[in-house]
């Protein structure tokens, strides 16, 4: 499907809504005037909040950099203590012992619904980069793969690629709260991304999904605070009357992948809960908002990424925290990614699945009802982890933790032991930077160096090193980290990169770009709170 020349501005009825996104082929599957006219009913009623949402996040962001610390809030103390339940949990996500994630590019879907997981979480978020080409695709692939239609033939080796009989369960998640959708503007203002991912996705989707015994299953990313579960309870309330369906037909899992958002699970569990079935430990990003939330904090500065492991005393109070909250309400507690993919050299592949294995042996004995992976080739090692645990099935919900003493704030904000090497920095450098030229270029899911990256591993990797030179940390070998001693090494990673990749790749690519956005967004002497903003701008120049 290619984009062509020229701009098609589209309007619903009431003329509050404008696309302005270039023609695409089969974007007349998408942008149904039904499908638009949900869409501008949405943004009618909900998207005003939005900013107001946000406006909440920089105002809590204000307080801890001044000092206060993230904790439970009193004022929801009876939510906490109290005794309630979610409304429950379809018999197809009862069980979600192994989830694959994946962009929605059609082969990727295909290939992820295929992979004997139990659940294909396909992704408008991290590890997409959202052009308006690939949403419209991404929409069209999703309505094939709804429908059991989809197929595709690989043009270079003319290989087939159709759906098996046993597909995973489809979940979408939908972007986060801060980003817009430029190519849609709602009283001349961008709407929110999130808006349109689930519009498209709910309105031509939900019928078939229904009478297959399935359902609209959503992924939620990114959340800060209950006020924002509420926003989206609102949002599915809404979809669910506009569509004469009984309440709690919509589910949706939250990822609890921000600090501020794990002092508030039962907060959000408790909003969202005739549509919640699940939340998820998406722990990357959650690394990186420890880094952002703790920013002005010196004593929280965390070490090289590598050394940043689930055992690591704040991230495994996080997980168990997560699994006791989760199973108190009847609600499943998902595990986190697996970045790890395949090595071609058996005995480097060797160590990798024995990597997996310990994660996956570290989630499952803690009580978690399953795990997310990045690839395919390591279906088969996370399955017979969860298998061992969970047996016949489905889930791990008899497992309540109610043995464990109460996780406190101090556990969850405890500093993390660990180096800061140069090796380590010039690793996230490296890292940052492919990445970044991967995602302006329109790609959100990158493997580099063995392990599968998104934007919320590059994020960790920028971040840290904003930390440190905002904190000026020293590395292992006495080099204070400045702003000197880091462009110092973009300069040379870059010519690493070039060697790396080669000089055509590399003069074809957006390295050059992509090392300034990253010089600035490092460099800045405030935190770029998501590099996919700045990036998104060049997406869409």
């Amino acid at each position: 499907m290619q984009q062509t020349a020229t701009t098609t501005p589209t309007t619903p009825n009431s003329g509050s809504l404008t696309v302005v996104g270039h023609d695409i082929a089969g974007q007349e599957r998408v942008l149904t005037e039904g499908a638009l006219g949900f869409l501008q009913a949405l943004c009618d009623e909900f998207a005003a909040e939005v900013p107001e949402l946000l406006a909440k996040r920089r105002e809590r962001q204000q307080q801890i950099d001044a000092g206060q610390l993230p904790d439970f809030a009193s004022d929801t103390a009876a939510i906490r203590t109290s005794d309630w339940q979610i409304r429950g949990i379809p018999a197809d996500l009862q069980d979600r012992r192994v989830e694959i994630t994946g962009p929605v590019d059609r082969k990727m879907v295909i290939n992820a619904l295929n992979a004997g997981v139990k659940v294909f979480m396909a992704d408008f978020e991290d590890s997409l980069a959202p052009s308006w080409q690939k949403l419209i695709e991404g929409h069209v692939n999703l309505q094939d793969a709804v429908r059991g239609e989809i197929e595709y033939t690989a043009p270079e080796s003319g290989k087939h690629y159709q759906l098996n009989d046993h597909p995973a369960v489809l979940v979408t998640r939908v972007r986060g709260l801060h980003l817009p959708e430029n190519h849609v503007l709602h009283h001349g203002n961008a709407i929110p991304g999130c808006l349109f991912d689930f519009a498209m996705y709910f309105y031509h989707n939900y019928r078939q999904l229904l009478a297959k015994g399935s359902g609209p299953y959503f992924y939620i990313p990114k959340l800060e605070s209950h006020a924002e579960a509420r926003w989206w309870a609102k949002v599915f309330a809404y979809a669910e009357e506009r569509f004469c369906l009984q309440p709690g037909t919509i589910k949706c899992t939250c990822l609890i992948e921000t600090l501020p958002a794990v002092f508030v699970m039962d907060e959000i569990l408790y909003e969202l809960r005739s549509n919640i079935v699940a939340l998820n430990c998406g722990r990357w990003d959650y690394i990186f908002s420890y880094i952002k939330t703790l920013r002005n904090h010196p004593e929280r500065v965390l070490p090289d990424r590598q050394q940043v492991s689930m055992e690591q005393p704040f991230l495994s109070a996080y997980s168990r925290l997560l699994i006791k909250t989760c199973h108190k309400r009847g609600a499943l507690a998902m595990g986190g990614m697996a970045a790890f993919i395949p090595a071609k050299d058996p005995q480097v592949n060797q160590q990798v699945l024995e990597k997996v294995t310990r994660d996956k042996e570290l989630e499952a004995r803690n009580g978690h009802d399953g795990t997310w992976i990045a690839h395919p080739g390591l279906a088969e090692t996370a399955l017979s982890v969860f298998n061992d645990f969970i047996g016949v099935g489905p889930n791990q919900l008899h497992i309540t933790r109610d043995v464990d003493a109460p996780i406190l704030a101090s556990e969850l904000l405890e500093p993390c032991q660990g180096e800061r090497t140069e090796e380590g920095m010039r690793l996230n450098i490296r890292i940052a930077l492919q990445y970044i030229e991967a995602w302006i270029s329109g790609n959100g899911c990158v493997p580099i160096y063995g392990l599968m990256e998104d934007a919320a591993t590059a994020e960790i990797s920028r971040t840290s090193i904003w930390q440190w030179i905002r904190h000026q940390k020293s590395l292992s070998n006495g080099k204070l980290v400045t702003k000197e001693l880091f462009r110092q090494m973009l300069t040379e990673e870059l010519s690493n990169v070039k060697e790396e990749v080669g000089s055509e790749r590399f003069s074809a690519g957006q390295f050059i770009r992509a090392a300034s956005l990253l010089e600035e967004i490092t460099t800045s002497d405030e935190l770029v709170d998501f590099l996919t903003l700045p990036g998104y701008r060049l997406l869409t120049e």
